[in-house]
């Protein structure tokens, strides 16, 4: 599929896409299609963004964003696939885009230590939601290079860059949902003495083929860019 790239082009007078984005909020989409997996169905939820995964540069009246990918593995055991990289291929098919975490107090419960002191252990879960998918190469080259990623740029004056930089820019994603759309993964670390606190890990997966990125405007809303796939 060949990526089509549309952007904002406030510098030349054009209008920004005005599609308001109808952004999901994932811990009720998840479990909406964990009671009842619709595979076809089309979600749309905001990423997770930090400064390791997304990098921007100004420059002659031109914002770049780069959205990294080199590392978004989903390192599951089922998306292991060593057989692939024998054929040219890549180990990990699918991969991911953190869609948010949410952590959660569940009591205390009490227990005695080797040292012979009982000890109230916190009792602490992390649910941390991914939409994977498995069609990278709709978007960029899966070559396993630390610089793939999705890639945008835009005409804005450098006040309107300026400010999307320093906090206002923010990424959507669309995608299709597949057939048995929802899996998820738990990992449980018991407390210590020094650190009191039973953390359970899980990790839940939206499954499916990814359609669209998108970069907005947090102030008003307005869709600065999208990559999409015909």
């Amino acid at each position: 599929m060949k990526q089509i790239v549309f952007a904002c082009l406030i510098s030349v007078g054009l209008p920004c896409l005005a599609d308001p984005l109808p952004i999901q909020e994932v811990t009720a989409e998840y479990a909406r299609q964990a009671a009842d997996c619709k595979a076809g169905d089309t979600v749309t939820l905001g990423v997770t963004l930090d400064e390791s995964s997304l990098d921007t540069e100004y420059a002659a009246g031109r914002l770049r964003i780069r959205y990294s990918m080199g590392f978004n593995h989903v390192t599951e055991g089922w998306n292991w696939h060593p057989e692939a990289t024998q054929q040219g291929g890549d180990y990990y098919r699918f991969k991911y885009l953190p869609l948010g975490s949410q952590v959660e107090e569940k009591g205390q419960t009490t227990r005695q230590d080797a040292d012979g002191i009982r000890r109230e252990y916190v009792n602490r879960w992390q649910y941390d939601y991914f939409f994977t998918f498995d069609n990278p190469d709709d978007f960029y080259a899966r070559d396993g290079d630390e610089q793939s990623g999705f890639v945008a740029e835009l005409e804005l004056p450098a006040s309107e860059a300026r400010r999307l930089i320093q906090g206002d820019l923010r990424m959507a994603m669309r995608g299709r949902l597949a057939q048995g759309c929802v899996t998820e993964s738990t990992t449980y670390w018991s407390g210590l003495p020094a650190k009191p606190v039973d953390f359970t890990l899980k990790k839940r997966y939206l499954i499916g083929k990814l359609s669209e990125v998108i970069f907005h405007d947090a102030r008003n809303g307005n869709v600065l860019a999208r990559l999409a796939t015909r």
